[in-house]
């Protein structure tokens, strides 16, 4: 009997070895999961329209070039098709990625992939134009990152495209050129500032600069406003009214925005 004791006694023990070796081996089973997000910096126009089609990334390797084509790897994106980033302001964004699971490394390169079917309406026209991207339709709009990627955990990856800079009328030919220009944030390394109007029935632009940085959104129909990815700083963020309404445009100096954290600003009023 006490040898049978022994047995059992050994038996639950190498159960209980596998069963830590098991739970070390699912906490440390080298992925983590990605997120990424589209942003607007808005332009002076009615609609942009483009197609999103993916999101590729480029991990480091041992003979990496950033010119190099190859090594590109298709995480793909939640719903395919064509958006306006005009409506991504005010704290809207689209979700374009949403944990999706990625071998940890080192990311040098965020790939987004664009069709064919993008097009730009003009302030004054009724129908849209089409945009020129043959340099999206070859090889993607590249963005550099240099992100570790480590085991366990989610990135959160904020892209902003700059409307007001990716567009570009191409002298007297009539036509409209895209050449993307984007900018990419990890949510976890940024910080967020957040505000609303009042009269909150009227449309206000709204721009943020630490001096080195800045970028603009417009208020939605609540007169809200939120823009995401900002470096820690400390910002001046001007909110401008439309001119229709006769109101003075309002400067916040000195708003400090720390990693992780949304900076809520008191309601501005406009008079």
């Amino acid at each position: 009997m006490k040898f049978l004791k022994q047995i059992l006694s050994i038996f639950s023990m190498a159960l209980l070895l596998v069963a830590c070796n098991d739970s070390e081996s699912s906490n440390d089973s080298g992925t983590a999961t990605l997120s990424v997000k589209l942003v607007d910096d808005p332009g002076d126009y009615q609609n942009v329209y483009v197609e999103v089609e993916d999101i590729m990334v480029k991990y480091d390797s041992d003979d990496f070039d950033e010119n190099d084509e190859g090594g590109w790897e298709s995480i793909g994106i939640l719903n395919p098709g064509v958006y306006d980033l005009l409506e991504l302001t005010g704290g809207v964004s689209l979700e374009l990625v949403n944990n999706e699971t990625i071998p940890t490394g080192l990311i040098k390169q965020i790939r987004l992939i664009l069709g064919d079917d993008n097009s730009v309406l003009l302030e004054g026209e009724t129908e849209p134009r089409p945009l020129n991207t043959p340099s999206a339709q070859q090889s993607g709009l590249k963005i550099m990152i240099d992100q570790s990627i480590n085991p366990g955990y989610n990135y959160d990856f904020i892209l902003d495209f700059d409307v007001e800079e990716s567009i570009v009328m191409a002298g007297n030919s009539g036509n409209i050129n895209l050449k993307p220009v984007l900018r990419a944030n990890l949510e976890v390394n940024s910080g967020i500032i957040a505000g609303n109007i009042q009269p909150n029935d009227i449309a206000a632009e709204v721009t943020v600069t630490n001096g080195l940085f800045s970028t603009t959104t417009y208020t939605n129909d609540l007169g809200e406003f939120e823009i995401l990815g900002l470096p820690e700083g400390i910002y001046t963020v001007t909110v401008t009214p439309e001119a229709s309404s006769l109101f003075t445009p309002v400067v916040i100096d000195n708003v400090e925005v720390n990693i992780g954290q949304t900076t809520n600003l008191d309601t501005v009023i406009f008079e």
